[in-house]
């Protein structure tokens, strides 16, 4: 995996209306996305575009978008729009804020799901793989994969304290986020705890 910043939205259908409404839901975070993703290939000044459409399917919008000279003919563009009186036009024709969508509700982000990745300092003894598997079966969440690596041994050393890794599956973030604070309250855990989203 990989780890880049990506700024989402899905429009999904909203079932329970009659009308072309529906929900959007939004997400702006750093995300785990597998090194063979097309949007994991993005590197340097570069940036991308991700396109899932319901007749055409997935396309990549792929260009320079960042570093000196993109951002500097950007700025300078957006400057011309301004001196010319081109920027207002401009937004009344795109129709951003018409009352076209009034149906389309704004989903709770607490809703959506996804898989995590979660890596924790943990004491290394018995006991404390139990204490943190406890705490995601009682809010229902199922575990994908664990990694634990080996503490050096140290015949009169204290606890030693060793990361834990647990990749999850798909659960609902706001479930995650409860679970994640519940685990950071555990004794055997040096919070604060790091997670991400993870991209299929």
């Amino acid at each position: 995996y990989t780890i880049k910043l990506l700024a989402e939205a899905w429009l999904e259908p909203n079932p329970a209306a009659d009308d072309a409404g529906g929900q959007l839901a939004m997400h702006v975070a750093p995300v785990m996305l597998r090194k063979t993703s097309p949007l994991a290939l993005v590197r340097d000044a570069f940036n991308a575009i991700f396109v899932l459409g319901d007749a055409v399917g997935s396309t990549l919008y792929y260009g320079r978008g960042a570093g000196q000279m993109p951002t500097a003919s950007a700025v300078v563009a957006d400057l011309i729009d301004m001196a010319v009186g081109r920027a207002q036009q401009t937004f009344r024709s795109l129709r951003l804020w018409s009352g076209n969508h009034r149906n389309i509700l704004v989903r709770d982000p607490n809703t959506m799901r996804s898989r995590f990745y979660l890596r924790m300092m943990v004491e290394d003894r018995p006991g404390v793989m139990a204490d943190i598997t406890r705490v995601l079966a009682n809010h229902r969440i199922s575990i994908s994969s664990i990694i634990q690596h080996e503490a050096l041994d140290h015949a009169d050393a204290e606890t030693e304290i060793v990361p834990l890794i647990i990749m999850t599956h798909t659960v609902p973030t706001g479930a995650f986020l409860e679970t994640l604070q519940e685990i950071d309250r555990l004794t055997c855990v040096r919070p604060p705890s790091v997670y991400y989203p993870v991209g299929d």
